[in-house]
């Protein structure tokens, strides 16, 4: 297959070094990027960097490793404003995951506007991640958890979500890309219908901030959070957009150190927006460490990543659809680069233990979408995800091996 792409794989590979390991003796081919990627040297090394000669706490300390530390760490939050164009820094809450910003913001948000006679609005398509949070305000708030459904091909129902939002919707809640189907939704139109009715947006983007070109102003969302792990960055990393005013309007979610200005037993006055979502110390090793990928991810461009990763799932799907017993889920006309899929007859959790053994990584399981998989009607999928490293080799293998397993299961 001749790729038509920009990017030099074959240079931009020889800087993950657990690429060059090998997996049952075989060459890895890493195909669960939806789940976690992989950190190129310029992340490895500023991480290294970082705890042999800037380890310090950060904001309070009067010493020169300590000014060092602060500097780099709040670096790391201009670089993320800049990459998701936010309109300043401040804008930008550090959080450990996708999972833990939405929990800020169904806690400091929607504990203080949220009321018994509202309605939180999420989709069929959603990571547990950002439904949990607005189950557990529901039953907090006594307000209703409406989900919006999923077409046949992936695509979210957009005229039933037109008729779920009303002006009793206090929130729309909605993945920009599903982690599933990779459908990427129209982000745009739904902020603009839920603004109509006075609702307030909050937008799942681990899974697009790692692969496209991503601008908070233009898409005029309220909240965007992401996961620095999935985007090159190390693991409990990540953080939060906020609209400034919103931001101000909220309470902390957590109390403690550095996110106070003032406290006495009658009084606690809170810090400045973003550090009264920041308390205790940070993840300040990882918040460097994702600024760095975020200049990795930059210099490569976002356009060019995803260009390359839409080659490479429309390579994948067109060998699958060319054998017999695939059932593909979600053909959405726009969407990332993540196959989900089930071999006839191959329980999900088989395949990828048979294809491991090949040294394939691929993801079996719920995905954390079991709502989702009843949509469907199936208890699992099987599910590969691609990445700017990844190869049309890496197809072609995992296509073999699956041709391979179903001779191994029985179908052959």
């Amino acid at each position: 297959m001749t790729m038509a792409t920009m990017l030099d794989v074959v240079s931009v590979r020889k800087e993950f070094p657990l690429l060059a390991r090998t997996v049952k003796g075989k060459p890895l081919a890493f195909l669960d990027n939806a789940a976690t990627s992989q950190k190129p040297l310029a992340v490895l090394d500023c991480l290294n960097e970082y705890y042999r000669l800037h380890n310090a706490n950060v904001h309070r300390a009067p010493h020169t490793v300590g000014e060092e530390a602060t500097a780099l760490y709040e670096g790391a939050r201009a670089k993320i404003a800049q990459f998701l164009n936010a309109p300043s820094p401040e804008s930008i809450v550090f959080t450990k995951s996708t999972t833990e910003a939405i929990n800020l913001v169904a806690h400091a948000w929607g504990d203080k506007f949220v009321g018994e006679d509202d309605e939180v609005i999420v989709t069929e398509m959603e990571h547990h991640s950002n439904i949990v949070p607005w189950y557990m305000l529901c039953e907090r708030k006594g307000c209703q958890l409406r989900p919006a459904p999923v077409n046949d091909d992936g695509t979210l129902d957009y005229d039933a979500l037109e008729r779920l939002i009303t002006e009793r919707t206090k929130m729309v809640a909605v993945t920009h890309m599903s982690n599933v189907l990779g459908t990427i939704n129209p982000i745009e139109e739904i902020t603009r219908l839920a603004h109509r009715h006075g609702a307030v947006v909050m937008v799942d983007g681990a899974q697009s901030a790692p692969h496209l070109p991503i601008d908070v102003v233009s898409l005029d969302v309220d909240y965007f959070a992401f996961s620095g792990h999935k985007m090159c960055g190390p693991t409990g990393s990540g953080g939060l957009y906020g609209r400034p005013e919103l931001l101000e309007a909220m309470d902390p979610f957590l109390g403690g150190g550095e996110m106070i200005s003032k406290v006495t037993f009658d009084r606690i006055d809170w810090h400045d927006v973003p550090f009264k979502f920041e308390a205790g110390t940070p993840c300040i090793g990882q918040s460097i460490g994702l600024g760095a990928a975020v200049d990795y991810l930059t210099d490569i461009g976002l356009e060019r990543i995803h260009r390359h990763e839409v080659e490479l799932m429309d390579y994948a799907i067109a060998s699958l659809r060319e054998m017999d017993g695939v059932t593909l889920y979600g053909t959405a006309p726009k969407k990332g680069g993540i196959v989900a899929f089930n071999l006839e007859e191959v329980h999900p959790h088989d395949l990828a233990t048979f294809l491991d053994a090949h040294g394939i990584a691929i993801r079996a399981g719920h995905h954390c979408a079991q709502p989702l998989m009843r949509r469907f009607d199936v208890v699992a999928t099987a599910r590969a995800s691609f990445y700017l490293y990844n190869t049309p080799d890496e197809i072609d293998r995992f296509v073999t091996a699956l041709a391979e397993a179903q001779t191994f299961f029985g179908r052959g």
